[in-house]
């Protein structure tokens, strides 16, 4: 059976940069849930689908042709999410398909997908995922959950750093008041503030707290 490392937090939180240290400390596939709703807002503008219309959305969702592939460069492997055997990597990272993904991430239908598509990721081996509902929602079973957080004056100094302007004090609140899946701390996680962390501090945590954990149930060590 795989192993699920559940790593999921608030916005600027470091759990991309994080995850993925850790993906490639133990050999595991990362996978970052968040990019799969980012495709979806970016294919939703792309086919002039109304992202404010839940229906359009949901229908646009669930009639998309999609696939999981794993591929690894720079040692480390991930998932992506084809649309019609394509990856839109540069496109999900633009303004307008950011402004689009809150809207289209609060479907229930839209996560109801997203859930079981994320769920079936584990056919690539042990995962490092990220997102902001994995310990809560998509593998609750799992016994390695993480919740990143960080002092609200940090993470924005972190998106400025990026030159990204966004109110996470405002994303912050649509995410834990989300009707479905909202964003919260799951049931056993272990919650790291990593306001005063480096990426490396924070990621030799996590890792050394996965494998005390692993050792005391007898999971093999990865290569």
């Amino acid at each position: 059976m795989s192993v699920v490392i559940a790593i999921d937090g608030t916005s600027a939180s470091g759990k991309s940069t994080n995850s993925k240290l850790v993906a490639r400390e133990l050999g595991y596939v990362y996978v970052d849930t968040g990019a799969m709703y980012r495709t979806l807002a970016w294919y939703c503008l792309e086919k002039k689908v109304d992202v404010a219309n839940d229906k359009d959305v949901a229908l646009a969702c669930r009639t998309w042709k999609t696939k999981l592939v794993c591929v690894s460069a720079d040692g480390l492997s991930s998932v992506r999410l084809l649309v019609d055997d394509y990856y839109p990597e540069k496109e999900i990272r633009t303004p307008a398909t950011a402004g689009a993904v809150a809207q289209v991430a609060a479907i229930p239908k839209v996560r109801e997908w997203m859930k079981r598509t994320q769920r079936d990721c584990v056919r690539f081996g042990n995962l490092v995922m990220e997102g902001r509902d994995i310990g809560t929602n998509v593998f609750p079973e799992t016994d390695y959950k993480f919740y990143l957080d960080a002092k609200l004056e940090e993470r924005s100094a972190r998106r400025a750093a990026d030159g990204v302007q966004e109110n996470l004090a405002a994303r912050d609140q649509r995410d834990s008041q989300r009707a479905t899946a909202p964003l919260m701390i799951a049931l056993g996680a272990t919650v790291i503030d990593n306001s005063r962390m480096t990426s490396v501090e924070t990621s030799g945590r996590l890792i050394q707290e996965i494998k005390q954990r692993m050792k005391a149930v007898g999971v093999p060590k990865a290569s």
